[in-house]
């Protein structure tokens, strides 16, 4: 997927390539207090970019929309039934693997 230099900051979220058996697709990895998590590049509620949001109180936020999510469970924040599947990180050496 990635080098661990390639990773997003503390604090702020980046879009990736990620090849599945389907194809290749977009996933967001956010960096909160320093711990990264994947999921979803898609927003639930109208198809926003989520990598391409910000990190604001430990919550990934939508930039179209505003919708905060948790980066751990993916459940939004003002409706925990609403959910961005969310998917294992694994380094090998220096590189990033997520496990679609």
């Amino acid at each position: 997927m990635c080098k661990v230099s390639e990773l997003p900051r503390e604090g702020e979220a980046a879009e990736f390539e990620v090849a599945s058996g389907a194809g290749r697709r977009m996933i967001c990895v956010a960096n909160v207090n320093g711990e990264c998590s994947a999921m979803d590049n898609v927003c639930v509620h109208r198809g926003g970019p989520l990598g391409q949001g910000m990190v604001e109180g430990g919550k990934l936020v939508c930039p179209w929309h505003g919708w905060a999510f948790d980066p751990k469970t993916g459940a939004a924040s003002h409706n925990v039934t609403a959910k961005v599947q969310v998917y294992p990180i694994r380094v090998d050496a220096d590189v990033v693997k997520i496990e679609l």
